[in-house]
Protein backbone atom coordinates (compact mmCIF):
# COMPACT_ATOMS: atom_id res chain seq x y z
CA UNK A 1 0.00 0.00 0.00
CA UNK A 2 1.59 3.21 -1.14
CA UNK A 3 0.91 6.57 0.38
CA UNK A 4 1.76 9.75 -1.45
CA UNK A 5 3.06 13.14 -0.38
CA UNK A 6 -0.36 14.83 -0.48
CA UNK A 7 -1.74 12.29 1.99
CA UNK A 8 1.22 12.89 4.30
CA UNK A 9 0.60 16.63 4.21
CA UNK A 10 -3.11 16.10 4.85
CA UNK A 11 -2.48 13.82 7.84
CA UNK A 12 0.19 16.15 9.19
CA UNK A 13 -2.26 19.05 8.97
CA UNK A 14 -4.98 17.07 10.77
CA UNK A 15 -2.52 15.97 13.46
CA UNK A 16 -1.19 19.52 13.82
CA UNK A 17 2.32 18.33 12.95
CA UNK A 18 4.79 20.37 11.00
CA UNK A 19 6.79 18.47 8.43
CA UNK A 20 9.30 20.21 6.20
CA UNK A 21 8.56 19.89 2.51
CA UNK A 22 11.96 18.25 2.11
CA UNK A 23 10.92 15.46 4.51
CA UNK A 24 7.46 14.75 3.06
CA UNK A 25 8.70 12.32 0.39
CA UNK A 26 10.93 10.46 2.85
CA UNK A 27 8.07 10.22 5.35
CA UNK A 28 5.73 8.92 2.65
CA UNK A 29 8.29 6.26 1.73
CA UNK A 30 8.76 5.20 5.35
CA UNK A 31 5.03 4.99 6.03
CA UNK A 32 4.51 3.05 2.80
CA UNK A 33 7.12 0.52 3.92
CA UNK A 34 5.39 0.20 7.31
CA UNK A 35 2.00 -0.32 5.65
CA UNK A 36 3.54 -2.93 3.32
CA UNK A 37 4.91 -4.77 6.35
CA UNK A 38 1.48 -4.67 8.03
CA UNK A 39 -0.11 -6.07 4.86
CA UNK A 40 2.54 -8.81 4.76
CA UNK A 41 1.91 -9.67 8.42
CA UNK A 42 -1.86 -9.76 7.91
CA UNK A 43 -1.50 -12.22 5.05
CA UNK A 44 0.12 -14.85 7.30
CA UNK A 45 -2.15 -17.77 8.15
CA UNK A 46 -2.44 -17.92 11.95
CA UNK A 47 -5.41 -20.28 12.21
CA UNK A 48 -3.58 -22.98 14.19
CA UNK A 49 -1.32 -20.65 16.15
CA UNK A 50 -2.18 -20.42 19.83
CA UNK A 51 -2.08 -16.88 21.26
CA UNK A 52 0.70 -16.32 23.74
CA UNK A 53 1.50 -13.68 26.33
CA UNK A 54 5.23 -13.74 25.69
CA UNK A 55 7.25 -14.81 22.65
CA UNK A 56 9.78 -16.64 24.80
CA UNK A 57 9.06 -19.69 26.91
CA UNK A 58 9.53 -17.74 30.13
CA UNK A 59 7.78 -18.19 33.45
CA UNK A 60 6.99 -15.46 35.89
CA UNK A 61 9.03 -15.79 39.05
CA UNK A 62 6.87 -14.98 42.02
CA UNK A 63 8.11 -14.12 45.44
CA UNK A 64 6.88 -16.07 48.40
CA UNK A 65 3.79 -14.55 50.01
CA UNK A 66 5.18 -13.86 53.47
CA UNK A 67 4.25 -11.13 55.93
CA UNK A 68 7.38 -9.04 56.50
CA UNK A 69 6.04 -6.25 58.69
CA UNK A 70 4.40 -6.56 62.10
CA UNK A 71 0.76 -5.57 62.67
CA UNK A 72 0.93 -2.04 64.15
CA UNK A 73 -2.73 -1.13 63.68
CA UNK A 74 -3.54 -0.63 67.36
CA UNK A 75 -0.37 1.39 67.94
CA UNK A 76 -1.09 3.62 64.91
CA UNK A 77 -4.78 4.03 65.79
CA UNK A 78 -3.90 5.04 69.34
CA UNK A 79 -2.89 8.49 68.09
CA UNK A 80 -5.69 8.83 65.49
CA UNK A 81 -8.38 11.47 66.20
CA UNK A 82 -11.26 9.07 65.53
CA UNK A 83 -11.42 5.27 65.23
CA UNK A 84 -14.32 2.84 65.04
CA UNK A 85 -14.27 -0.97 64.73
CA UNK A 86 -10.58 -0.92 63.80
CA UNK A 87 -11.05 1.66 61.03
CA UNK A 88 -9.78 5.23 60.80
CA UNK A 89 -12.66 7.73 60.60
CA UNK A 90 -12.08 10.78 58.46
CA UNK A 91 -14.23 13.84 57.86
CA UNK A 92 -16.49 13.81 54.83
CA UNK A 93 -14.93 15.76 51.97
CA UNK A 94 -17.61 15.25 49.32
CA UNK A 95 -21.16 16.39 50.04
Amino acid sequence: MAIDASEIQKVAHLARLSIDDSQVEATAGTISKILDLVDQMQSVNTDNVEPMAHPLDATQRLREDVVTEPDNREKLQSCAPSVEDGLFLVPRVIE
